[in-house]
């Protein structure tokens, strides 16, 4: 069975935006988070994106949130999804 996946953004600058894809239904080790982060930079490449940053989302509450991706940008996104200032939309990364 294939994971299902939803990605929103977080503007970082006028210019950058900060990718987050969160798993559905699924939990993931921190290896293979950054398998899926790497699957999302290079789809973003192709759309001629090659330095973006990109965080890894898996969980629903606070108790089970588990955010991976370099520091400054999970914060953005934490805080994003805690202000409900994102939104999710479906996105295949095979």
């Amino acid at each position: 069975m294939a994971r299902a996946y939803v990605f929103g953004t977080v503007r970082e600058t006028r210019r950058n935006a900060i990718y987050a894809i969160r798993i559905v239904d699924d939990i993931v080790d921190p290896i293979e988070a950054d398998v899926i982060a790497e699957l999302m930079r290079e789809k973003l490449q192709r759309r001629g994106e090659y330095a973006a940053d990109v965080v890894v989302v898996q969980g629903e509450g606070k108790e089970t949130l588990r955010l991976y991706g370099a520091p400054h940008a999970v914060a953005r996104v934490r805080a994003a999804m805690f202000n409900a200032a994102i939104r999710w939309q479906p996105i295949e990364l095979d």
